[in-house]
């Protein structure tokens, strides 16, 4: 891809160290996952993350796209324009990495045979519809094994769909599966309002994660048995999965959940604030030594780390921010880390874009942007470091239909004149459509 062409680009080149590429051939002993073929028909971010996640892997993911306006998540805001002036919004841009588009009329009979013709020849179906539409389309598990037994079929939905639920027909992103499993109630002040989406797409992202386990188990499994199966990922079960220490809270006494009895809070420092925890007696010692407070250790106040969480506000935070005010937020946890306390800076996105450890990890990838806008769009890289498996190159997202013409001659084999048939027949589209 070509440079962007002005000074601002170039720092923000520096700053995100691992760049996009066309190409991502293997290199070394290449990528776990390299020969799986993945189709997914797909939107927005639960489903487009884990594929793009088996995409880092190596797996070649087609990617379904309505023929006409595509993913749902180009819509998304902010966005970008695309080389045809069409907008790409942020949902898209960093869930789509590696893909190949190809855009289809599921509704279409020509359309869905050219589905199910790549189906055929799949490692792994998957789906993110609302619970029952993939079936009424001709693309349910029963389908999808008719055609191809051996395929994993992966569908990523609120609430599940092999298993009864009340909220069958509830329409589920990413903050309401939080909200439902009780994420928004940890640590929550009492009289305050729950803070929505605290943590951007976690109701995403999270079921992604076990969306990519189930995938990863359900090929391994194929191994030995030769046939596929249904791996069914609740986006509301994930969040209950990643609530595992409120709900443990809870049922041990803890009714307000987070608000375990020892210290593990934020502490101003001179530019920002710092994460400490502490809750064993040594490291309580080390940190009333560090801020020179040695008189907390004979205190019948702060006996334990119930009385250390009981007095938190009126003796522990003073005592930790006065002694923090003359020191940044890197000198505050470079003294505390030395003396064997927990803790790290409460970060911007500008200070992860230009931490050291990020750019050892390979952890943000710069994509140009293609309307003239400086800078480039950065987004996460893979946080999965294999020892034998060198890490690729990353490709751009595709554009809509980008790809319809090399995977309908390349996959399954069509003529030119076949696929201009089905593109005057409404059944698919391409980039120049």
């Amino acid at each position: 891809m070509s440079g962007w062409g002005n000074a601002e680009s170039a720092a923000y080149r520096e700053a995100a160290y691992t760049e996009v590429e066309g190409d991502g051939g293997s290199r070394g002993f290449g990528r776990p996952l390299d020969g799986v073929r993945v189709l997914a028909v797909e939107q927005m971010q639960a489903l487009p993350y884990a594929t793009q996640m088996l995409a880092r892997l190596g797996a070649e993911v087609i990617k379904v796209e309505a023929r006409d306006g595509g993913d749902s998540g180009r819509g998304s805001l902010p966005s970008m324009a695309d080389p045809d002036g069409r907008p790409v919004g942020a949902t898209f841009l960093r869930n789509n990495f590696g893909k190949r588009s190809i855009a289809v009329d599921l509704k279409n009979p020509e359309g869905l045979a050219v589905v199910h013709a790549l189906a055929a020849k799949a490692d792994v179906v998957c789906e993110n519809f609302k619970a029952g539409v993939a079936g009424r389309l001709g693309l349910g598990f029963e389908d999808i094994a008719a055609i191809n037994p051996r395929a994993v079929y992966l569908s990523v939905s609120g609430f599940g769909n092999t298993r009864e639920t009340p909220y069958a027909t509830w329409p589920a992103y990413a903050p309401v599966v939080e909200g439902m499993a009780g994420l928004y109630e940890f640590k929550r002040p009492p009289g305050v309002p729950p803070i929505v989406s605290p943590l951007g797409g976690l109701g995403d992202t999270g079921s992604a994660l076990f969306a990519v386990i189930g995938v990863l188990a359900a090929l391994r499994h194929r191994e030995a048995t030769g046939r596929g199966q249904y791996v069914d990922i609740a986006m509301y079960d994930a969040m209950i999965a990643l609530n595992d220490t409120g709900i443990g809270y809870w049922s041990m006494g803890l009714e307000h959940g987070g608000l375990a009895p020892l210290i593990n809070d934020a502490f101003m420092a001179r530019d920002g604030y710092v994460i400490v925890q502490c809750g064993r007696p040594h490291m309580f010692e080390a940190l009333a030594r560090l801020v020179g407070r040695t008189e907390w250790l004979d205190d019948p106040r702060l006996a334990g780390p119930q009385d250390w969480f009981d007095h938190l506000d009126d003796v522990i935070r003073p005592g930790i921010e006065a002694w923090a005010a003359d020191k940044t937020r890197r000198e505050a946890c470079a003294a505390l880390t030395a003396a064997g306390i927990a803790s790290g800076p409460v970060n911007t996105p500008a200070d992860v874009i230009a931490d050291p450890h990020v750019k050892s990890r390979d952890m943000l990838v710069a994509m140009d942007r293609t309307d003239d806008v400086p800078g480039p769009v950065l987004t996460p890289g893979n946080p999965v470091k294999l020892s034998l498996a060198e890490e690729q190159p990353e490709t751009r997202v595709p554009w809509l239909g980008e790809h319809t013409d090399d995977v309908l001659r390349d996959e399954l084999g069509l003529s030119d004149a076949e696929i201009t048939h089905l593109r005057e027949a409404g059944a698919v589209g391409a980039a120049d459509a």
